[in-house]
């Protein structure tokens, strides 16, 4: 099974680059992991809503283009399904066995998604009612995903 993990930008902050770097690791045991930043398009302060419908088209347009062709797309958005950690192994389990074989998780930039990015995708999910930085965002997931490979594996993980 592959996962891809696409975000648009950079992440800036020094202790969540090492945190997503430790936990890029920590799941290489468990899986084929390819973590890909495409780039963002600033957002001047006083944008205009054209302007940054624009500016989320472009980003939605490199995260659909660095996905790869037939992969099981799953956009993470604040309106999307809330999964349990549960769930969320069991999903895992899932595609191991069953398939899709390859699963992209497409987390948008500090404007969003489009709703060509949230069409096309198979499944829209999110992680909590609350709203986090999108940077932190790739922190959450690879815990989350990390904790649910654990759990298969029969491996002892806090909870």
């Amino acid at each position: 099974m592959q996962i891809h993990v696409i975000a648009v930008g950079k992440v800036k902050e020094p202790y969540l680059r090492e945190g997503i770097e430790e936990y890029t690791k920590r799941l290489r045991v468990y899986t084929t992991l390819h973590f890909l930043e495409v780039p963002d398009v600033r957002v001047s302060p006083g944008a205009s809503e054209s302007q940054k419908k624009s500016i989320r088209a472009k980003e939605g347009q490199l995260l659909l283009r660095a996905a790869p062709i037939g992969s099981h797309l799953i956009a993470l958005h604040p309106a999307g399904e809330e999964w349990s950690s549960a769930k969320l192994t069991e999903r895992i389990r899932t595609w191991e066995v069953e398939g899709p074989h390859t699963v992209a998780f497409l987390i948008g930039g500090e404007l969003g998604h489009t709703e060509e990015v949230l069409d096309t995708s198979r499944e829209i999910l999110s992680l909590s009612r609350m709203t986090f930085p999108h940077q932190l965002v790739r922190l959450i997931l690879l815990e989350s995903l990390y904790r649910s490979f654990r759990q298969l594996r029969g491996e002892p993980y806090s909870r």
